[in-house]
């Protein structure tokens, strides 16, 4: 069996899509898919945004199950311009598993294997991003892989740590990340974010790029997962 994360929906619908036989099902109070790639058991946990929320789930999930392997995916932000939007990052410091001692051949996408560093809120100034890059010598961020690396050491569960750059320097989030995404609420208020776009106008265009680099990033993040599990 193996298990596959994601933060939010918004980050596994186009993987969902590739699965067959897909089903919800209800583990201690959390909703799992369920399904099948390449005739593979496999299992989708959304564990919300940040910390707190994920550990939670975590706990759950793993509660009465056991897994062959656990990939932590989703989307990262870069901390520097040599990454770019599409890009797919492999955490290094996080994975316990070698793709290339497993002839997993991801040779069509572009994949760059640096350290993935968990941070506690959602970062859009370009200058803490350099701050953050000198300081961890991390190539990008997300706010949940930490907390899973440490719950799969504790089940002894492999775990390979693969993202998908949704943003770097250059191009960053078209609004403030605290209207894009509460997570206290582990929600978008979309009231708040339409008033902003109303009193800037200017940033409309950038929020329909970034929707297409989303959508981008999305479809290569399930290609290149359904890739790993049927290889592996």
């Amino acid at each position: 069996m193996i298990a596959v994360t994601f933060a939010l929906r918004a980050e596994s619908s186009a993987f969902l899509s590739k699965i067959r036989h897909k089903s919800l099902v209800d583990r201690n109070g959390i909703r799992v898919s369920r399904g099948e790639i390449n005739n593979r058991p496999i299992e989708v946990l959304h564990t919300g945004v940040g910390e707190k929320i994920c550990r939670q789930r975590l706990e759950k999930f793993f509660a009465d199950r056991q897994f062959d392997l656990l990939i932590s995916s989703g989307f990262a932000g870069a901390l520097n311009d040599e990454l770019h939007v599409g890009d797919l990052l492999l955490a290094r410091n996080f994975s316990t598993i070698d793709l290339s001692a497993k002839h997993v051949r991801l040779s069509n996408l572009p994949v760059c294997a640096a350290d993935l560093l968990t941070v506690a809120t959602l970062i859009d100034s370009s200058d803490e991003r350099n701050k953050l890059a000198h300081t961890s010598g991390a190539a990008a961020v997300d706010m949940e892989t930490e907390f899973i690396a440490r719950a799969c050491a504790e089940h002894a569960v492999p775990l390979l740590s693969l993202r998908v750059i949704t943003d770097t320097p250059r191009e960053s989030c078209p609004a403030p990340p605290k209207l894009l995404f509460d997570i206290g609420q582990q929600r978008t208020h979309m009231l708040k974010l339409a008033r902003y776009f109303l009193v800037h106008p200017n940033r409309v265009p950038r929020l329909a790029q970034f929707a297409r680099r989303m959508a981008h990033a999305r479809k290569t993040l399930a290609n290149a997962l359904v890739a790993v599990v049927r290889e592996l």
